[in-house]
């Protein structure tokens, strides 16, 4: 099969012939038709992320696809299935606290490690195999929307965010990081859920006020100053009541000061979700007040990715017509133009954009 191949950190992508992925029991074997390019995919090939990758591999986390082979162990899938291939790969022998790794993506901690030296490769090759449990039924698709398809892989993010929070239809939502990528699909994935109202702050008139165009007035935007106490009432005074639910997804780069303003805006026995990156790439860690916490009886959910039925019950809001995939506007990519995806994809990261290949 043609794939596109990492075999060195800060080098391009090699597209060259790789060996076809033989079946094993507990496996599927998966026709790729399209596979989506994160925006940072440029920082993780260059070694600027440090991301836990064995190479040589080829990358890719999850994609749209046909089913071409099963294994024993598969008693509803059928070969040519349009499927969901979920790249959060977990190991299998401790369901309590399971290894974790994204196929073709990262293998963090020595567990996750050993597992991706199985499920190694990802979805930027013309075939993949995926453990059978992270193989997903979309239904009948036509071969074109595979395309959009991808932005389930975008969604079930945020999704597992609310999903931890016991987010419940008619409750107010505020989403830390709503201009950006995986918080602008946390606005529409609250609102799929039912949400009566998203504050959505942030400092880009032209993405808040998009956000309102695409949502309605169910959208609450707040244009951030920069200065906490103001901001934090600011995103206060927007809500129609109290806060019941705070999602943080900001990227490493966002002061922790933005962070706290948001989080701290939660009403007493509220929750709050963190799935940002404040403090990965260094500098000050977040600092909660402990009798804030503690007085006002705050949860606080750390949350990575999604449980391993989140996608089957994301597909079924797209079907429902409940979350519109047709938000987003996708770009597509070849195989042998992989590395000019990698490029477009890192210059066009914003809301409701996709950057796909096609093998």
């Amino acid at each position: 099969m043609k794939a596109a191949v990492l075999k060195s950190f800060g080098s391009p992508l090699a597209i060259e012939e790789a060996a076809d992925p033989v079946l094993g029991t507990g496996e599927v074997i998966v026709d790729v038709i399209a596979t989506r390019v994160l925006s940072y995919m440029n920082e993780v090939f260059s070694g600027a992320r440090n991301y836990a990758l064995d190479l040589p591999i080829i990358p890719g986390p999850g994609g749209i696809g046909r089913v071409r082979a099963i294994g024993p162990d598969a008693t509803k899938l059928s070969v040519g299935d349009w499927v969901f291939c979920d790249p959060t790969v977990r190991s299998r022998d401790d369901a309590a606290a399971p290894d974790i790794a994204l196929q073709g993506l990262t293998a963090p901690g020595a567990g996750a490690m050993r597992l991706q030296q199985h499920f190694r490769h990802g979805s930027f090759a013309e075939q993949m195999r995926v453990p059978t449990e992270n193989v997903k039924r979309l239904g009948t698709i036509a071969s074109e929307d595979a395309t959009r398809w991808c932005a389930l892989g975008t969604l079930l993010v945020p999704y597992g965010g609310f999903l931890a929070a016991s987010l419940q239809p008619g409750e107010t939502v505020l989403v830390s990081g709503a201009t950006g990528n995986f918080g602008s699909a946390a606005v529409s994935v609250a609102l799929a859920m039912g949400a009566a109202c998203v504050v959505a702050p942030g400092r880009n008139d032209k993405i808040l006020a998009d956000l309102v165009r695409r949502f309605g007035d169910r959208v609450k935007p707040v244009k951030l100053s920069g200065n906490e106490d103001h901001d934090r009432e600011s995103m206060k005074r927007a809500a129609p009541g109290p806060i019941d639910c705070v999602l943080d997804i900001m990227p490493p780069s966002v002061s922790t000061n933005v962070v706290r303003a948001a989080i701290m805006t939660v009403r007493p026995n509220g929750r709050v979700v963190l799935m940002g990156g404040v403090g990965m790439a260094g500098g000050a860690g977040l600092e909660l007040p402990y009798p804030w916490i503690m007085r006002n009886c705050i949860s606080i959910h750390g949350v990575w990715m999604y449980p391993p039925d989140a996608a089957s019950r994301l597909i079924a809001l797209v079907r429902a017509g409940l979350l519109r995939l047709e938000e987003y506007e996708a770009t597509a990519f070849d195989l042998d133009h992989a590395n000019e995806a990698i490029a477009h994809a890192a210059a066009n990261g914003g809301p409701f954009k996709l950057t796909v290949i096609r093998p």
